[in-house]
Formats: C-alpha cells, sequence, structure tokens
C-alpha cells in the first residue's frame, strides 16, 4: 500500500456543531480573535489544493487530496460556528482577508503554500486554541488537529516527490502571518501560552526542523506493524473473556486523539498517530460488524 492511501485510511470522520461561547483565558481575548479571523485561510488552502490537483501532482495521491479539501470546507464550517459564538473583530477580520490575499497572489506553487500554512501556521494556532479558548475552541482543535497531522503528511510528500522549493518570500510571508496573530501578546509574560516569543519561536521549530517525510514512511510502518501485533493481542486477549468493546474502551483511554503542541516533535506527533490509527481501525471493524 502507497503511503498516500495509508494516509487515507488513517483519517476519521467527525461532524461540525455550533458550539456556546465559554470563558477564555484572561489575557488570550484579542490573539485569539486574530486567530480565528484567520479562518478565511481553510478554503484558500483547499483552492490551492485543487490547483495542484489540476497540475502535475502524483496519481496515487490524487483521491487523498480531494479528501483533504473536503475536511477544508469543514474546518471553514467548524471554525465560523466558534465565531458565531463569541462574534468576531471587525479590523482583525479585514486585515487576515488581505494576509489570505497575499498567500493567494504569492508565486510558489500552491501545494508548497498549503505546506507551510498548515504546517507553520495552522499547527500554531491549533494549540493557541486548545490552551487559552474555551471549551468550543478546545473540541474544534481537536478535531481539526488530527486532519492537519494527515495534510502537513500528504503536502510534504507531494512538495517533496515533485522537487518543489519554499522560497524565501513565502517563508518571509508565514513569519508576517504568524507575527500579525501573535502581537497582542507580550514576549515578556512568564504565562508561556500568553508569551509571544513561545508561539513565534514554535512557527520557526516547525518551519525549519520538521522533517516530514524522511519520517513519514518508517512511522507507517512501525504503526502497521504495532497494529499486526495489537490485533493479534486483542484475539490472545478475547479467549480469555475480554469482550471487544471492553478491549477498545481500554486502548481508547490507552492512546487517545493526538493533540499535539509546538514543542511536540513531528516524529512524535506522527508516532501517537499510529497509535492511535490501531484504535480507530478496530472501532472501525466493530461499526462495519
Amino acid at each position: 500500500m502507497n503511503p498516500y492511501q495509508k494516509l487515507l485510511e488513517r483519517k476519521r470522520t467527525w461532524t461540525p456543531v455550533q458550539t456556546t461561547a465559554g470563558t477564555v483565558k484572561e489575557g488570550a481575548e484579542l490573539v485569539l480573535s486574530r486567530a480565528l479571523a484567520l479562518r478565511h485561510m481553510e478554503l484558500p488552502v483547499g483552492d490551492f489544493i485543487n490547483d495542484a490537483l489540476a497540475s502535475e501532482v502524483p496519481e496515487m495521491a490524487r483521491e487523498l487530496l480531494v479528501s483533504n479539501v473536503k475536511d477544508e470546507e469543514k474546518h471553514d464550517l467548524a471554525l465560523g460556528y466558534i465565531a458565531n459564538a463569541h462574534g468576531v473583530d471587525e479590523k482583525a477580520e479585514a486585515e487576515a482577508l488581505r494576509l489570505r490575499d497575499a498567500w493567494t497572489s504569492h508565486p510558489d506553487h500552491t501545494i508548497t503554500k498549503a505546506m507551510v500554512a498548515e504546517r507553520a501556521i495552522f499547527f500554531v494556532l491549533l494549540p493557541l486554541m486548545r490552551f487559552t479558548g474555551d471549551g468550543g475552541f478546545r473540541t474544534v482543535s481537536a478535531d481539526i488537529s488530527r486532519d492537519e497531522q494527515i495534510h502537513v503528511a500528504a503536502n510534504s510528500l507531494v512538495h517533496t516527490e515533485l522537487g518543489y522549493n519554499i522560497s524565501p518570500s513565502l517563508d518571509k510571508l508565514r513569519k508576517a502571518t504568524i507575527n500579525w496573530v501573535m502581537q497582542p501578546l507580550s514576549a515578556s509574560n512568564p504565562d508561556k501560552y500568553l508569551n509571544k516569543k513561545f508561539w513565534l519561536d514554535s512557527s520557526d521549530r516547525l518551519m525549519y526542523e520538521a522533517k516530514l517525510l524522511s519520517l513519514l514512511p518508517p512511522e507507517l510502518a512501525e504503526s502497521q506493524r504495532s497494529l499486526n501485533m495489537q490485533i493479534q493481542t486483542s484475539h490472545s486477549t478475547l479467549n480469555i473473556g475480554l469482550t471487544v468493546e471492553r478491549l477498545l474502551e481500554e486502548l481508547e483511554d490507552m492512546f487517545p486523539p493526538s493533540q499535539p503542541t509546538p514543542e511536540t516533535p513531528i516524529n512524535q506527533i506522527m508516532y501517537r498517530s499510529g497509535q492511535r490509527s490501531i484504535v480507530d481501525f478496530i472501532k472501525s471493524r466493530i461499526e462495519e460488524n
């Protein structure tokens, strides 16, 4: 099975729902309004992938990329529900639209722009929402994060397979975007989740240190071996009276959905996703039967 198909099979379904506004972390109100305003980037990222599909992307990647575009539409809807609940900052909304236009008009290949936006922007904003937002923010962050792990891996594979490069000007745009989001925060705040430098450094690390292509195939192979071992273990366990449902409950506790932070190494993100894929596989098999 090729790596794109493996990524596609690791997807799980979820449904956006309208949330109600709760209490966010004190001091995070402005930065959250800017992070939320960047939801306007979700559909353009989907457009980037659609544009790539009209060009020379690997044939094996097409089904996965089409599925990823549908995910972006769902992300836009979920974040729109958060905006409905909390309201929006009109100034931040206008500035985010200008940033969106800058990303859209940038000359780098669309698959490269999608990869950079998801890896070094969204992978920072989602943990920000998780650690400073209310329950609605946290739920949406977790749901979108699972999708984005697969999106980043897929786009990184295509980007590298086709020999594309990230231009200095795109990296400059990435820095300008994340700096704009974090501008309301102080670089001296002792609370790291309200510290501008913590989040800016996180974006830099995700940009410069992430090497998904080299990490992805071994991790997927390892997750497959783990899956086979887990199935064998479950068969042995069933012989002593443990039900499949009870086994699934235990696995849910042991391997909850991954919610990476900017400090989480990429190889750890992929490894935990591989562990979680075991749970999702068993759950899907139970539902089929």
